[in-house]
């Protein structure tokens, strides 16, 4: 990893001061890559030439998947720490999340206070991998879904890559629907179907992502102030028609039930933007302090989120006892919304539109995230310029929102915690393997495309598969219970999250563990077979001077101990001074041997690799 500071780029478009990094970072982010994101080199085609001349008139952010070096990076003040805050304020502060909220009353029956403490809870638990991952922007330069590659490998990630696409479309389908709902119940009778308003919120949408990084910022630096106004408003007029006095329903047993499965719901819509969120910080120099993109993210992921949640709980719990707001409720989650600001007349339906166009917030980083991660999927999708998967991904969640749109219930209470579970497993892993299996070696971020220095992945594989198999019998969804979650209650309670992740846990610590039991043997092997060579060699030298054979077993302790090798640097050490031994290496115990555990061998008595007898 490297640790030299960044530097500004030097271009003549790129002249920017320190003081205004951000802007810089901004404004150079189209310019800064390359088209058609990491694809390997090919001879210029009409086409190709055609795109990147679309790119450079219109300003589009050509950068794909390619790894932002250090010297591209830009020095960010504390406008930069402040952009962190604003924006996971201006994604989560969305009606999404109120719609989310009103869960809790509604379909599981809670009071007021539990729905409100449960989604709290939930989505601070939830925002905790979505802050961790947003650290790897600044250090590593590469996007979330290909620091994937590191932990998964180099196969298996693409598996990740696939589930977190499912996770972006369906999050912009629900952000569709509820934006649409809205705005249909603000027009006069009802006349504005909600198809269309689909369609205006994931045009506007497809418009601003299609530019990249650059407005996206820009967009999400100012979005949140007009959400604070008019939800702050209706909390307001809609507030004392909260219900805090009613009791959370059912036995004891059922009750437990319905606040764990509403806490893991609220905890996988937090959850879920772990998939993308070191995407926005990538331009972020690498001596940003991880500590303080963790700080400030927690901070703009907790606020946001209360605010939306117990603001929908609220709206829920006065269902029962206000007729007119179960009526809208009856409509669609979004026809609440609009009641609320029933008493402001003309005014309300203004914010109520104002409301529904602060979704466009919530769509811009998954439609963003999706248009990358779909270059990751392999070389030939990698060739495809950004802006055209951005194209095709619009197109995909404004299809399924348009057939989805009366089932938003459905939607949230089981694709959100379905599509929770794969990232807390892929989360439980990537900790595990970083605090315990890399924590001496690290990461070379420069190998983010190179498959041979990338990690088999199989380990993590297995734990991944074991993971779901905790889900599935922890899990409780509408059209399936597990064994365990049986158990809670009448309805039972979701507790997938928390299953998966113990038997992942579990089950990459004892891949791990085999593995490393079997290259402890391999390379005990290779070095009692090599250390008799040495004696049978050493009794007939005339020359103090190491053997070839010696050479061989001291240079490879000093790797072991000093250096991080490659399995090929080791290998290539060995055939070049005696291509015999390479037998004796069992492949590939003693490859990942060497890589995992450079205290294996006892270390050199030498500081540097002693020179090769002759």
């Amino acid at each position: 990893m490297s640790t030299s500071s960044p530097h500004h780029l030097g271009d003549a478009e790129k002249g920017q001061t320190a003081d205004n990094g951000l802007n810089a970072m901004m404004k150079d982010a189209p310019a800064a890559g390359v088209g058609f994101g990491s694809a390997p080199s090919s001879p210029p085609s009409k086409m190709r030439s055609y795109i990147q001349s679309i790119e450079r008139l219109a300003g589009f952010e050509a950068r794909g998947i390619r790894r932002v070096e250090p010297h591209e990076k830009h020095r960010v003040g504390r406008i930069g720490y402040i952009q962190i805050v604003l924006l996971w304020v201006s994604i989560n502060l969305a009606a999404n999340n109120i719609t989310l909220g009103m869960l809790g009353p509604s379909v599981y029956t809670l009071s007021f206070r539990d729905a409100s403490l449960c989604a709290t809870f939930g989505a601070l638990l939830g925002s905790l991998p979505v802050a961790y991952t947003a650290t790897w922007g600044p250090v590593s330069g590469n996007r979330t879904m290909i620091f994937a590659r590191y932990t998964m490998g180099w196969w298996p990630s693409k598996l990740i890559v696939l589930l977190n696409l499912i996770v972006l479309l369906g999050y912009c389908l629900i952000d569709c629907v509820v934006a649409g709902q809205i705005l249909s119940a603000v027009s006069p009778g009802g006349n504005l179907s909600v198809v269309v308003g689909i369609i205006v919120v994931a045009v506007i949408t497809w418009v601003i992502t299609t530019f990249g990084i650059s407005i996206f910022h820009l967009y999400e630096r100012f979005a949140f102030l007009p959400q604070v106004i008019v939800l702050c408003i209706l909390f307001g007029t809609a507030g004392k028609y909260f219900d805090t006095s009613t009791a959370t329903q059912g036995d004891s047993r059922t009750i437990a039930g319905h606040r764990l499965s509403f806490f893991s719901i609220c905890l996988s819509a937090a959850i879920t933007y772990a998939g993308g969120a070191a995407d926005y910080f990538v331009y972020y120099p690498e001596t940003t302090p991880p500590w303080m993109v963790f700080t400030c993210s927690m901070i703009g992921l907790t606020l946001s989120f209360t605010f939306a949640l117990v603001l929908g709980a609220g709206l829920a719990s006065g269902i029962v006892t206000k007729p007119e707001w179960e009526l809208a409720y009856g409509v669609s989650q979004g026809a609440l919304i609009v009641e609320g600001y029933g008493p402001l007349g003309g005014f309300g339906k203004f914010c109520s539109v104002v409301v529904a166009l602060g979704l466009i917030a919530n769509l811009i980083p998954p439609t963003y995230s999706s248009g990358v991660d779909f270059q990751i999927l392999g070389r030939y999708a990698a060739r495809v310029p950004r802006f055209i998967w951005n194209v095709i991904g619009v197109i995909i969640y404004t299809v399924c929102a348009l057939a989805g749109r009366n089932s938003l219930s459905v939607i949230f209470t089981n694709f959100l915690a379905l599509m929770g579970y794969w990232v807390a497993i892929w989360i439980a892993i990537t900790l595990e393997e970083q605090l315990i299996f890399r924590r001496r070696r690290g990461y070379d971020w420069n190998a983010w495309n190179d498959r041979s220095k990338l990690p088999l992945g199989v380990a993590a594989l297995v734990a991944f598969l074991i993971g779901w198999v905790g889900a599935i019998l922890c899990m409780a969804q509408e059209w399936y219970t597990g064994p365990i979650a049986r158990t809670v209650g009448r309805n039972g309670a979701d507790m997938g999250n928390y299953g998966r992740r113990l038997l992942a846990l579990l089950g990459h610590a004892l891949q791990q563990k085999l593995t490393l039991m079997r290259d402890h043997a391999g390379i005990r092997l290779f070095a009692s077979s090599s250390a008799t060579s040495i004696q049978e060699t050493s009794s007939n030298a005339s020359t103090s001077l190491p053997t070839p054979i010696e050479q061989i077993i001291l240079e490879l302790r000093f790797y072991l101990s000093e250096t991080d090798p490659s399995p090929k640097d080791v290998l290539g050490k060995i055939e070049m001074h005696q291509p015999w031994s390479i037998d004796r290496v069992h492949s590939p115990h003693f490859m990942v041997a060497a890589l995992n555990h450079k205290s294996l061998l006892p270390r050199s008595q030498f500081e540097s690799p002693p020179a090769l007898a002759t």
